[in-house]
């Protein structure tokens, strides 16, 4: 049908309620406004009364040809009260009526989405560990306080080398870390380990790596990394801590207070 001026939008109609609390009375108020009793369906105990017949109504008054009791259930459906929106009724939009580009980050504000938790630690000095013999990183840990770096969430806590996540959910932990010895060996090997605990007491290990030494100048470097999955159902039981073993000679696990020699990383990757 021809117009002049803009296109209307398309509109939805919902049809509006009212329910009365009756008492021993012929007058009530509505809340809209009518021009008679044809532009409402009114029911007395949920039985349609006849306008003009049971009721009669104008602008907000309605008037009962009986008197209520205070035990009846009434209320009225406003036939000529349909409210139009350019708004789709709620519950009314399926994934079919949404294109693929139409939902962007902006419309997603206060909506969790990605990583929730992400966080970086290091040793900030070296820690001095003995031949054969598995050394838990217990000292020296700091979070990494680079200009560029900033976790994201609250972040990780640590406790004499133990640490205690911020959240439940699905981790993912990468740890880096560097050894280096005073003297040359002709062969030997050094690992490194991740080892957790579900009950706050009894640590196992979740995964280890093994590293072949390298020779330079006088001395043999060796950097080792090893990632897991954690599952983290409990934040007061599930803990995880990082321990290293070099095989035949005394060593030094690399730290140091302004870049990351060896350290450890922390993305919290979904739900549990």
């Amino acid at each position: 049908m021809p117009f002049i001026g803009n296109q209307p939008a398309e509109a939805y109609s919902s049809f509006q309620k009212q329910d009365f609390t009756t008492s021993a009375t012929t007058s009530y108020t509505l809340d809209h406004p009518v021009a008679n009793g044809n532009e409402i369906a009114l029911f007395i105990n949920f039985v349609r009364q006849e306008p003009t017949a049971a009721y009669t109504a104008s602008g907000t008054s309605l008037t009962l040809t009986s008197a209520t009791t205070s035990s009846d259930d009434m209320y009225c459906v406003f036939l000529g009260k349909a409210v139009q929106t350019v708004n789709p009724p709620n519950g009314s939009v399926g994934t079919a009526q949404l294109a693929d580009s139409s939902v962007t980050s902006a419309k997603l504000s206060g909506i969790t989405q990605g990583i929730t938790e992400a966080d970086m630690w290091r040793l900030s000095a070296g820690i001095s560990i003995s031949s054969a013999t598995t050394t838990t990183l217990g000292s020296n840990w700091e979070r990494v306080d680079d200009a560029t770096f900033s976790k994201i969430g609250t972040g990780m806590t640590e406790s004499s080398g133990i640490f205690t996540f911020p959240s439940t959910g699905i981790y993912q932990i990468i740890l880096s870390i560097g050894v280096y010895t005073s003297s040359q060996a002709a062969e030997e090997y050094f690992k490194t380990e991740i080892l957790g605990t579900s009950n706050n007491s009894t640590y196992v290990d979740l995964t280890q790596s093994s590293q072949q030494i390298a020779d330079i100048a006088s001395f043999d470097y060796a950097r080792g990394y090893t990632s897991t999955f954690f599952d983290v159902t409990d934040t007061s039981t599930h803990k995880v801590k990082f321990a290293v073993f070099f095989e035949t000679r005394d060593a030094t696990v690399g730290g140091k207070s302004t870049e990351t020699i060896s350290g450890v990383q922390f993305l919290r990757l979904g739900d549990t």
